[in-house]
């Protein structure tokens, strides 16, 4: 018993140093791994640092977050106006995952917990907690949860979410720790980026802005200064849709002049009636509006959501301050888009004003330039009326004396024959003289004018307005006969549609650049077998006695319903 004893006791030692050893061990792995997590933190700083492209970097602080809490998925939520999530930017999701969720998290829930509340949350399962209120429809499932916040120069910047821990447990009090320092990281980084941005914009602003000042004193056409103030806008913005729209000669309507970017091509030349419109509404208080969703807006007109219906947030500025506006511009996002932020805004006002002033600067030069063509008109005029006419007078008045005592027959009739001719040439100087006192009318401008009267003619006919896109050329290219033969032509398109097209919508486009092309698109029934084709026969007799042509058929090819009438004409 007693050597049993012995042996006992003396494994006692050995094992109580087996257990220290083994604890010891432990504890080095322990600092092995926090000495690796350590590193894996600097690694994960020095590559969000590594970058000045905001966008390029904030997507680089969710990647690192995600590998140094060990998460499947991650996101970092910037926090815009009013408390929303601005911006969604996530990680682990494939692009199929993407595109079946309903909506991006819009800052209700846990996520605007964590904005009203920044700090850290550490979560077993999202659906215990009393704020969770559950995931868009088809958003993967998630449990754990880890969130943190982020902050720039002391205000909450975002919030980064880790959700899913890969081995199916809990976030920790360490992957708190090391998110929380790598966000404190990222907030240096972010503004870092953020003033780096900010100093590429305004170099670039400033560089735009100086080319728009050097071709508004070089007398640039002003449509070509507005073409250029659209595309700089757009990119300078962040938009993804620019247009400018101007009034007509009457200011009744506004008429998109120039747009560029996503949807461009469908907007250009679309009339927006003043009254009913956003556009119109701006043109008249001179105060811009922000709109949340364009496409889903009741103010702005309908023609304007049809053809931007693309456009979810956008900003409605005026060319001019309230009582001298010119014209509006526009800049929008696609819908699903972050708002536009505070430092684009500034931007595309500022172009906004830009633009209102070349528009001024153009009204000035060329009413510098009418009056002195009226000047030299009136010089003329005057010169004629004082000179000409008085010499002319004095010389007919002169042969007229001598007349009478011619004593051959003929020569006295030559004579008097002269001295009426001088008398209808002093008649003609002086038509000319009032034709110099004249202001005539651009012909372009009433043509314009002409075709929305004619759509407002048939709108009661048809029971709605038709949408009407005016393009270019009509204030130049067109002359007399051939302006009076489209007109004619688009009112009895227009009848036709109402009488036979059972029609709900009508579309009116005319444009005159290399030809005179009418075209009048309806969603109605289309033209039936039985449809009587002697409008249309005169319709195209108009086109061929201009030298050109006109085709009609089925607005989509496809179903075979609607009606496409194309009248084309040579420009005369």
């Amino acid at each position: 018993m007693e050597e049993r004893a012995e042996i006992v006791s003396g494994l006692l030692p050995q094992l109580r140093l087996d257990e220290l050893l083994g604890e010891l061990q432990s504890r080095l792995q322990a600092v092995r791994a926090s000495r690796d997590r350590m590193n894996e933190l600097l690694e994960a700083v020095v590559a969000v640092g590594s970058g000045l492209d905001l966008e390029t970097m904030l997507h680089r602080i969710v990647e690192a977050a995600v590998t140094l809490a060990d998460a499947r998925y991650g996101a970092l939520g910037v926090i815009g106006d009013g408390g929303r999530l601005a911006e969604f930017v996530p990680v682990g999701l494939e692009e199929a995952e993407i595109t079946g969720i309903d909506h991006w998290p819009e800052g209700k829930g846990l996520l605007g917990l964590l904005i009203r509340d920044p700090r850290p949350l550490r979560l077993t399962d999202i659906k215990t907690h009393p704020a969770s209120v559950g995931f868009p429809h088809g958003h993967p499932a998630m449990r754990s949860f880890l969130g943190v916040p982020v902050h720039v120069r002391g205000e909450a910047f975002g919030n980064l979410y880790l959700t899913e821990k890969r081995d199916g447990g809990e976030f920790t009090a360490d992957d708190e720790a090391f998110v929380s320092a790598l966000g404190a990281a990222a907030g240096v980084a972010i503004e870092n980026a953020r003033l780096y941005e900010d100093s590429r914009r305004q170099q670039r602003w400033l560089r735009a802005s100086g080319e728009v000042t050097t071709r508004l004193l070089s007398g640039t056409e002003p449509a070509e200064v507005l073409a250029a103030l659209t595309i700089q806008a757009l990119e300078l913005s962040g938009a993804d849709l620019a247009v400018v729209a101007l009034p007509d000669v009457d200011r009744t309507r506004l008429v998109i002049e120039h747009a560029d970017g996503e949807g461009a091509d469908g907007t250009r030349g679309l009339v927006l009636p003043l009254n009913g419109s956003l556009s119109g509404r701006v043109f008249q208080t001179g105060r811009p509006e922000t709109v949340a969703d364009f496409a889903d807006d009741q103010r702005a007109a309908a023609v304007a959501r049809a053809a931007m219906g693309h456009i979810g947030p956008a900003v409605v500025f005026p060319l001019g301050g309230p009582g001298t506006v010119r014209g509006v511009f526009t800049i929008g996002r696609r819908r699903g888009a972050a708002p536009f932020p505070h430092a684009a805004v500034e931007v595309a006002a500022s172009f906004a004003a830009q633009a209102a002033i070349a528009l001024e600067l153009a009204d000035r030069r060329r009413d510098a330039e009418q009056l002195r063509v009226f000047e030299d008109r009136d010089r003329i005029a005057r010169d004629l009326h004082d000179q000409v006419i008085q010499r002319l007078y004095a010389a007919g008045m002169s042969l007229q004396g001598t007349a009478p005592i011619a004593a051959d027959p003929v020569v006295r009739t030559r004579i008097e024959h002269v001295v009426d001719e001088m008398d209808q040439a002093i008649a003609d100087i002086r038509t000319a003289i009032f034709s110099l006192h004249s202001r005539p009318q651009h012909a372009g401008t009433a043509l314009r004018r002409r075709i929305v009267a004619v759509a407002d003619e048939m709108a009661p006919m048809l029971g709605f307005a038709p949408t009407l896109r005016l393009g270019t050329g009509l204030d130049h290219n067109v002359a007399a006969g051939p302006a009076e033969h489209v007109l004619t032509v688009l009112r009895e398109a227009l009848s036709n549609a109402a009488r036979h097209a059972n029609a709900s919508e009508v579309e009116v486009s005319v444009a005159a650049d290399s030809d005179l092309v009418l075209r009048v698109t309806d969603n109605g029934d289309g033209i039936g077998p039985g449809t009587r084709r002697s409008g249309l026969a005169n319709m195209a007799d108009r086109a061929e006695l201009l030298g050109g042509t006109m085709s009609v058929g089925p607005a989509d090819a496809a179903t075979g319903t609607g009606t496409l009438l194309e009248w084309r004409v040579p420009v005369q």
